[in-house]
């Protein structure tokens, strides 16, 4: 049996610190009551004054109060100081919604305290019962301190990854710019020459010549276009706001979708935010271009102390956000991904015919220190 402390009068027979009433059978309680025991996951119970009647072995174990300092207890004595204002208003609100239960594993991370004072986060389901004594609600928590850790030190390989990823590109674009495209540009300014100091008569070689420098102009271009893909270089030499300024304007020359940028200059963002936020509208854009159908795109960003709001909007087709993906739209996929990286939210808002808004907020150091 578990060791706790009995409460008189409780609304469960069979509870942790409730004595066994008479007429209950002795075995039933007893593989009840080991059933809790055995339980992995904290389990407790409250009644409709949030005081706690049921806490497990699990529940000791994980917030390291013994069941007699907690039985009769308000539940509040579990959970952070700053999160017990709005909990009572939490179950008051479920107890409203006629569910009788809510489970764990839809990605919600609750936080607990433990004797110790530490903080530690949680995943939790829910369920209410209404009985003779009253209503009772329990909760099965789950210690997730060790998961948590993983994907952070996952979130931080895959960000140093990132940066990694993006210094190539960088070292990858300068050269085809200050070296490649250059030596090509030298190239055709030797062709030039040669053309013009051809003797008279040579028209099959000037035809050749001028083939040449069609293919040299191309060549010339693409590379350009390769290197400001991977990395405009504006981006490392004037700062964000001009690199989305020439995204936008390069957006609306190849698509003929007018494009506007609202952005206050002194959004400026260090590494690694401002390849985070260009990458992000980089991204927006390419989605809009191949499935929007829009005639309108606006690229919104606002600086606010510790917060970057970024926003691409457009009249488009829209879509459902109900709807399976396809598996080769990677698109969203990698937003989120680029958000998380630096802990950041995204919000998608669509339906079929009213267009699609992304909003991305990323909490900013101002020390200009990743995250």
């Amino acid at each position: 049996m578990l060791q706790t402390t009995p409460v008189p009068d409780s609304p469960l027979p069979w509870v942790v610190g409730a004595p066994l009433q008479t007429g209950t059978p002795q075995d039933i309680s007893a593989r009840f009551a080991g059933l809790l025991d055995s339980a992995m996951d904290a389990i407790i119970t409250v009644d409709e004054q949030q005081l706690i009647v049921l806490y497990n072995r699990a529940a000791e174990r994980i917030f390291g109060w013994p069941g007699e300092a907690v039985i009769g207890q308000p539940l509040d004595k579990l959970m952070p100081t700053r999160f017990r204002p709005g909990h009572a208003d939490q179950i008051r609100r479920f107890a409203t919604t006629g569910a009788t239960s809510r489970r764990m594993g839809d990605g919600t991370v609750l936080y607990g305290q433990r004797v110790s004072g530490e903080e530690f986060p949680l995943e939790a389901s829910i369920s209410q019962l209404d009985t003779a004594a009253g209503r009772l609600f329990t909760v099965i928590l789950r210690d997730v301190t060790e998961r948590m850790r993983t994907q952070e030190e996952l979130t931080a390989v895959a960000a140093a990854a990132h940066a990694i990823r993006e210094g190539e590109k960088r070292r990858v674009a300068r050269e085809l710019h200050d070296e490649l495209a250059q030596s090509l540009t030298a190239l055709k300014m030797d062709a030039i020459w040669v053309r013009d100091n051809l003797p008279p008569g040579a028209q099959a070689v000037l035809a050749k010549l001028g083939d040449m420098l069609g293919m040299l102009d191309t060549t010339i271009a693409a590379t350009r276009r390769i290197a400001a893909d991977l990395r405009p270089l504006l981006l490392d030499d004037l700062g964000l706001v001009p690199a989305i300024e020439w995204l936008v304007n390069n957006f609306t020359q190849r698509t003929g979708v007018q494009c506007v940028l609202s952005a206050d200059e002194e959004v400026e963002l260090p590494e690694p935010y401002a390849s985070a936020v260009f990458r992000i509208v980089q991204e927006s854009l390419a989605n809009a271009a191949k499935h929007a159908e829009a005639t309108q795109v606006v690229v919104q960003i606002d600086r606010s102390p510790g917060t970057v709001m970024l926003r691409v909007s457009d009249n488009g087709l829209g879509f459902s956000l109900q709807a399976p993906r396809k598996p080769a739209s990677l698109g969203l996929m990698g937003l989120r991904e680029r958000a998380h990286l630096l802990k950041g939210t995204i919000t998608v808002d669509s339906a079929p015919g009213q267009g699609t808004r992304i909003e991305v907020r990323i909490p900013v150091q101002d020390t200009g220190s990743a995250p």
